[in-house]
């Protein structure tokens, strides 16, 4: 048994075989390291288009109790934690010279985390967001249900495909490059999406959903352009993606919301989705050091 404390690896594979039962244990609050480690089993590191990553465990008592990973320089995402494990995390962190400028965990946690991380850096912190995250209970088309049908966006339709990302990371405040060359090292890539088209096979709305892992689907990006909205467009092809985790074996199919969209969120509750938990980001900053 190994002594209780943080352990690091740069090495995914490594880091999966020690912690992925703790991972698949809880896959509706763990589905987004569950989504970005099979990503990069699969794929390869150069698929996240970042820095090397690292990932923790914390192991007590012989078992993983949390987990976080991090792709420098970006920020820290971490598994629920206990404020004594926040503090002892912070402690190790600033041990090692690591300066975050951000942290993303259930909203408890990110909580804790801020505030060790201040006590040991002098941070100040900001919320950049908070989100919902939704798994779905009993799937409810909406009524009524627009005209149209759900088809499967193929390789012809990479072009309208990358444009929508595009729009969509616009509308959500991602900063990030979407184009041929960068496609495979961003997060849009790796999923299968599906566009809602009306009678005459105009594409009005699309759907993606990750990779099932864990036996978890999470639907991720939904988009509909800003003139087309209101239509019921957004819902239909939710559905459609739903069906699609559910038929394939999901048992789990989750998403989330940002929480200050009371519009976004009001619709995945009336198809069935129901809310688990909040996330929260914050962004740290740190005062220039004193000249002379």
């Amino acid at each position: 048994m190994l002594p209780d404390g943080w352990y690091l690896t740069e090495d995914v594979d490594d880091f999966l075989t020690r912690a992925g039962d703790f991972l698949r244990s809880r896959p509706v609050l763990h589905n987004t390291p569950l989504t970005l480690t099979e990503k990069l089993r699969r794929v390869g590191m150069a698929a996240h288009g970042a820095g090397v990553p690292l990932f923790g465990r914390l192991e007590q008592g012989g078992e993983v109790q949390a987990v976080f990973y991090r792709f420098p320089p970006r920020g820290l995402s971490v598994t629920a934690l206990t404020p004594e494990q926040a503090d002892t995390l912070a402690a190790y962190l600033v041990g090692l010279g690591h300066t975050l400028p951000s942290v993303t965990a259930d909203h408890g946690t990110a909580i804790a985390f801020t505030d060790a991380w201040q006590r040991h850096t002098g941070a100040t912190w900001a919320l950049r967001v908070q989100l919902h995250l939704y798994r779905l209970g009993t799937l409810t088309p909406p009524e009524p249900f627009p005209a149209g049908r759900g088809r499967l966006v193929g390789e012809g339709d990479q072009e309208h495909l990358m444009r929508w990302c595009r729009e969509f990371a616009a509308d959500v405040g991602e900063d990030v490059t979407i184009d041929a060359a960068s496609w495979a090292g961003t997060r849009f890539a790796e999923k299968r999406y599906t566009f809602w088209e009306t009678p005459d096979g105009t594409p009005v709305s699309m759907a993606g959903a990750n990779p099932m892992v864990g036996g978890q689907v999470r639907v991720d990006p939904v988009y509909t352009p800003a003139h087309l909205r209101g239509q019921g467009y957004a819902g239909a092809v939710t559905v459609e993606v739903s069906r699609a985790a559910l038929a394939a074996g999901a048992k789990e199919v989750v998403l989330f919301t940002n929480a200050a969209n009371p519009t976004s969120n009001a619709l995945y509750q009336r198809l069935g989705y129901v809310r688990v938990t909040d996330f929260a980001a914050y962004d740290f900053s740190y005062r220039a050091p004193k000249a002379g």
